[in-house]
């Protein structure tokens, strides 16, 4: 028998404002995949992180230390 994991929910709530049609895909996908619409964009969002050119960014910024260790368990969970 496996053991179950549990979740990381160091999470917060956000107000953002998407669209219409947005709002629909991650309904239905959250629906496919069975995982909450938090789930979804969670995960999705975390890709962000195999842009190049936004780690280029975040190097080349004066304070990045403190950008760079709000990340790092991003990169840790084998995300990026």
């Amino acid at each position: 028998m496996k053991f179950l994991k549990p979740k990381n929910k160091n999470s917060e709530s956000v107000d953002w404002k998407i669209s219409e049609q947005t709002r629909y895909i991650v309904k239905y996908y959250a629906e496919y995949l069975e995982f909450t619409e938090e789930e979804v964009v969670d995960e999705f969002l975390k890709n962000i992180i195999d842009d190049k050119d936004f780690i280029e960014w975040i190097e080349s910024k004066r304070f990045n230390k403190r950008i760079l260790s709000q990340i790092r368990n991003v990169k840790e969970e084998g995300i990026g």
